[in-house]
């Protein structure tokens, strides 16, 4: 991730909100919540953290027994949205899919 993320304008969030269908602005982040049984959401995150260690970035994550929440915001912005933030959404995605977890908020 770049050393000084650029915070996202309200038209930019919108029109980056547009291309990751199902997240929703929850204030200053962008989140989405999957259901998938305890086990499966343990591999889930194991496979997103992967990703994130490689990317240098990072969703906060809530994990229950039937569903696991993301939540992601530019921390060195601020705490405010930037481009980083819908790449991993999009990434994030791709793992949920590949393990077989359902979104909950569409």
């Amino acid at each position: 991730m770049a050393e000084n993320p650029v915070p996202l304008t309200g038209d930019e969030i919108d029109a980056a909100l547009r291309e990751v269908p199902g997240w929703r602005r929850e204030g200053d982040e962008i989140t989405r919540t999957f259901g998938i049984r305890y086990h499966g959401g343990v591999a889930l995150i194991v496979h997103v953290a992967d990703i994130e260690r490689l990317i240098g970035h990072h969703a906060d994550i809530d994990l229950r027994w039937d569903r696991v929440r993301f939540g992601i915001t530019t921390h060195d912005a601020g705490n405010r949205l930037t481009t980083a933030d819908f790449d991993l959404a999009t990434r994030i995605d791709g793992i949920a899919e590949a393990h077989g977890a359902r979104a909950l908020d569409d």
